[in-house]
């Protein structure tokens, strides 16, 4: 701590830099939505011709700058851009490193640190629900920060951590797809002819999710995991971010969950006894609970029929008990499914324990990140 100086947040990082663009030339675009809480990293969705908007080069910071983004952690170093620069929404900050002042890749864990959002989420200034963080706020912010070769060596450390979440999210990205294709090929592509057409609860059991009494949630993990929808949906397994000491409705550990209410369709599977509020279905296959690959990879195959139900009601979208049982299904025969669950679950057992490292190692990051930033814990550098 002893070579840690004060700086001015504003003087420390080149907040919304310039950024040069050819006006005749596509460019890469990065949405709001392109943005993913707890991945370092996020991509360009698509290209459009120069416009308005926030400005930015390779490896830069996007921070968004509006609620609740900024609450939901919507913060990444930016890559994979075309020729190196892209233009993004207004509601973006951008943050870069200052030449001999500040580590382009410390200044994207700096921007994660709560000192730093909750500065930003005080200043924010507007009206209710569409309030934004202002450049200025960023002049009113002091924090006492490292010399830079501590800054790299911070910045390596945490990024180590990161290189790892991120080998683990794309290896389990391609074994999805693998287990995807392997079903697609045999229940699809090379279905029988002798195979009948059923409907979903002839083949499948599943439970209509109800919610517990509203007195009953808490957020410091009393009682049970409780899962609403979408917004507790991960790649594979929910987050445990509600719990209810009055559950009603059950999933077993391995059932396929879905989303039954705007948005209808988003799918994950309970990693553990969890309660279903009125937004999610559970389903396990009828003959035997422990084929949780097929039936997972099956109802994934019926996205296309189910999202159908996004575009009926007055108001929000929602599929009901009757509408799930009426659904239409092809009845493949019973050796063809024990084939593909022997195949396909030792697929989906890779899929959980890397799940498994990949939230030890997000728990271990954002604890070392404060104590990193605050200088509680020190590094040793080169030289």
């Amino acid at each position: 701590m002893s070579k840690w100086k004060e700086y001015i947040f504003s003087d420390f990082v080149l907040v919304n830099p310039t950024v040069s663009l050819k006006k005749d030339e596509a460019i890469s675009f990065v949405e709001m939505k392109d943005l993913e809480d707890g991945k370092r990293y996020c991509e360009p969705s698509q290209e459009r011709m120069p416009s308005g908007g926030s400005r930015f080069q390779e490896r830069d910071t996007l921070f968004a700058r509006i609620t609740p983004c900024l609450e939901n952690g919507k913060i990444c170093q930016v890559k994979n851009l075309k020729n190196g620069i892209g233009l993004g929404s207004t509601e973006f900050h951008v943050f870069r490193g200052k030449d001999k002042v500040s580590d382009t890749d410390f200044v994207y864990y700096l921007s994660r640190w709560t000192d730093v959002r909750d500065h930003a989420e005080i200043n924010l200034d507007g009206t209710s629900g569409r309030q934004r963080v202002p450049k200025q706020a960023f002049d009113d912010l002091i924090l006492t920060l490292p010399s830079l070769p501590e800054q790299k060596a911070i910045a390596s450390i945490l990024s180590s951590l990161d290189d790892k979440i991120d080998l683990l999210h794309r290896q389990n990205a391609t074994l999805e797809k693998m287990a995807e294709t392997l079903f697609r090929q045999w229940f699809v592509e090379e279905a029988k002819d002798e195979w009948k057409v059923e409907k979903l609860a002839d083949e499948f059991d599943f439970t209509m999710g109800a919610s517990p009494p509203g007195e009953s949630y808490n957020e410091d993990g009393t009682g049970i995991p409780m899962y609403q929808g979408n917004a507790d949906f991960g790649f594979r397994f929910p987050s445990n971010r509600v719990f209810t000491t009055d559950p009603k409705r059950f999933a077993k550990k391995n059932d396929t969950l879905i989303s039954v209410r705007a948005p209808v369709g988003e799918q994950n599977m309970a990693n553990e006894k969890c309660c279903i509020g009125r937004g999610v279905a559970a389903f396990s296959y009828k003959k035997d609970n422990s084929f949780y690959s097929y039936t997972y990879y099956k109802i994934k195959s019926l996205m296309d029929d189910i999202k159908q139900f996004n575009e009926t009601g007055t108001i929000f979208g929602s599929i009901s008990k009757s509408d799930l049982e009426g659904l239409d299904i092809v009845r493949p025969d019973e050796e063809t499914i024990l084939r593909f669950q022997n195949l396909a679950k030792p697929i989906d057992d890779k899929i959980e324990l890397n799940e498994t490292q990949i939230r030890t190692l997000t728990t271990l990051r954002n604890t070392l990140l404060p104590k990193l930033m605050s200088g509680e814990i020190s590094v040793k550098t080169k030289g």
